[in-house]
C-alpha cells in the first residue's frame, strides 16, 4: 500500500478511534461527576501526574527509536527493547513506592505539606496500587511499536477501545458495591491488564523473547538520552500545573480544575495522536527515502491540526461557562472560567507538528532546547501569578508559558526549513469560526435555560 494510503488509512482510524476513547470516556466521566465528589478526582489527578512524571523520568524513547530506526523490524532490535521495557516498568514501581512513603512519612511528622492534596493521607496508599499498572504494562507487546511504524492502526485502535469500555464496566461494577476512589483505581489497573493481553494475543508481528543485543542496546540509549532529556523537561512543562497547584489549593479546587483540563486535553490528545501515530511515521519514512520532500508532507498535515486546533480553542473560549453548565451541576462551575482561559492555550497544538518532524529528522536536541523553556516559563509564570493574583494568575501563568515558548519552535522550524508564513496565515480565519460557533452556542443556551 502506498504512503498516502497508509497514512489516509492510518488518519482515519486514529480520528475514530480515539473520538471513540474520548466519548467514552467522557460519557461515563459525567456519570461518575454524579456518584464521587469532586476531591476523588482532584486525588486521581495527581496520582496520575505523579504515575506520568516517574514514566517519563525514565523514558528512552523506544517507540520513537522503534520507528525512525533503520532496525525497526529487527527481532534482536524489538525483543531488546521490550526487555529494557519491562526492567523499567519494575524500577517505576519501586520508584512509585518509594515516591509514597516520603509523602507518608513527610505528612506523618508533620513537617508541612500545608493543606494542599499532598496532606491527603489516602494519596500515598492509591499511589502504590495505581503504579502497578507500570508493571503490567512494562510487558505490552513491542507490536504495538511495529505497528505505528507501519501505519497500521486498526486493531491498536480496536484494543483500545476494548481496553477503554473494559476499564470502565470494572469501575462502574466496583461503585455499585462501593462508592470510594478505589474503583477509579482498579478500572486503570483492569484496562491496562487488558491492553497487555490483547495485545499479545491480537497484534500481527514479531513475537517477543528474552533476547539481547548489545548493539540495539548502544543504538536505543544513544538516540534515547536526548529523549530522555526531553521527557523529563515535558512532564514538567506538561504536568506541572497540577504539581504545583496541588500544593496551592485543595483536592476539591483540582477536582474541579481537573474537569476543565480534561476538556481541553482531550482535544489536545486527539490532535497530539494524529501527530505521534500518523504524521511522524509518514514524516520519518519521507526523511529516510525522499529528505528533501520533508517539507511539503510537513504543510499537509500541518493544515488539518491547526484547523481543528484553532477552530476548539476560539469555541471554547467564548463557552467554556456555558458548556460546564450544561454538562455538569453546580458543584464544578468554577470549572467555567478555568476552561474558557485553558482553551487559549491550544492555538499552540500545531506546532506539535514541527516538534516530531524535529525528531523525524534526527534533531532531538530541539525538543530538548524547547522544553527546557517552556518548563522554565511555567516555573516562573504559575507561581508569579498566584502570589500576585491568586489562583486566576496562576491559571493565566500557565497559558502564557505555553504561549510565549511558541517563538522559538518558529526559530527553530525556520532553520530546518519547514516554517512557510503564507501556509501558516491561511488557516488562522478557523480561529473566528470558533469564536462565531462558541457565540452561538452560548446564545442556544441562554434561550434553551433562560
Amino acid at each position: 500500500m502506498s504512503l498516502k494510503r497508509r497514512v489516509l488509512s492510518a488518519g482515519i482510524w486514529s480520528l475514530a478511534g480515539f473520538g471513540a476513547v474520548q466519548v467514552i470516556r467522557f460519557g461515563s466521566n459525567l456519570i461518575m461527576t454524579r456518584l464521587l465528589a469532586p476531591e476523588m478526582f482532584g486525588l486521581m489527578a495527581i496520582s496520575t501526574v505523579v504515575m506520568i512524571g516517574l514514566a517519563l523520568f525514565s523514558d528512552l524513547g523506544l517507540r520513537t527509536n522503534i520507528i525512525r530506526s533503520s532496525r525497526g523490524e529487527d527481532p534482536a532490535f524489538l525483543n531488546t527493547a521490550w526487555i529494557i521495557q519491562i526492567f523499567r516498568g519494575l524500577l517505576l514501581w519501586v520508584a512509585a513506592c518509594g515516591v509514597a512513603a516520603s509523602i507518608a512519612i513527610v505528612g506523618h511528622l508533620g513537617t508541612s505539606l500545608g493543606q494542599g492534596i499532598y496532606a491527603d493521607p489516602r494519596l500515598p496508599e492509591i499511589l502504590v496500587v495505581l503504579s502497578f499498572t507500570s508493571v503490567i504494562l512494562g510487558f505490552s507487546t513491542t507490536k504495538y511499536f511495529e505497528a505505528s511504524r507501519r501505519l497500521s492502526l486498526g486493531r491498536i485502535t480496536l484494543i483500545e477501545i476494548v481496553s477503554q469500555i473494559m476499564g470502565i464496566l470494572f469501575i462502574f461494577a466496583w461503585l455499585s458495591l462501593d462508592r470510594s476512589i478505589w474503583a477509579l483505581v482498579a478500572g486503570a489497573i483492569c484496562a491496562s491488564l487488558v491492553s497487555t493481553i490483547l495485545g499479545h494475543l491480537y497484534l500481527p508481528g514479531v513475537r517477543n523473547r528474552w533476547t539481547w543485543d548489545p548493539a540495539a542496546f548502544r543504538e536505543i540509549f544513544h538516540f534515547g538520552k536526548w529523549l530522555f532529556l526531553s521527557s523529563i523537561l515535558g512532564f514538567l512543562a506538561m504536568n506541572g500545573d497540577r504539581l504545583m497547584l496541588g500544593g496551592m489549593t485543595n483536592a476539591t479546587f483540582l477536582g474541579v480544575y481537573s474537569i476543565a483540563f480534561g476538556i481541553v486535553a482531550a482535544i489536545e490528545q486527539v490532535l497530539v495522536r494524529i501527530v505521534a501515530s500518523v504524521a511522524f511515521p509518514a514524516i520519518s519514512e519521507i526523511a529516510r527515502e525522499h529528505p528533501s520532500k520533508v517539507g511539503d508532507t510537513y504543510y499537509r498535515m500541518h493544515i488539518l491540526i491547526a484547523a481543528i486546533a484553532y477552530f476548539c480553542s476560539g469555541t471554547l473560549v467564548v463557552s467554556g461557562q456555558a458548556l460546564i453548565g450544561v454538562l455538569y451541576d453546580a458543584r464544578y462551575a468554577g470549572a467555567g472560567w478555568i476552561l474558557e482561559v485553558l482553551a487559549a492555550g491550544l492555538v499552540v497544538i500545531p506546532l506539535q507538528l514541527a516538534n516530531y518532524t524535529f525528531l523525524a529528522l534526527g534533531k532531538p536536541w530541539m525538543n530538548s532546547t524547547i522544553s527546557a523553556v517552556r518548563t522554565a516559563l511555567l516555573f516562573v509564570g504559575m507561581p508569579a501569578g498566584f502570589y500576585i493574583f491568586g489562583v486566576e494568575g496562576a491559571i493565566w501563568g500557565l497559558v502564557m508559558s505555553q504561549l510565549l515558548s511558541a517563538p522559538l519552535i518558529i526559530m527553530f522550524a525556520v532553520q530546518t526549513r519547514l516554517f512557510a508564513a503564507r501556509r501558516e496565515i491561511m488557516v488562522l480565519p478557523m480561529l473566528a469560526v470558533g469564536f462565531a460557533a462558541g457565540k452561538l452556542f452560548v446564545e442556544l443556551v441562554r434561550y434553551w435555560r433562560p
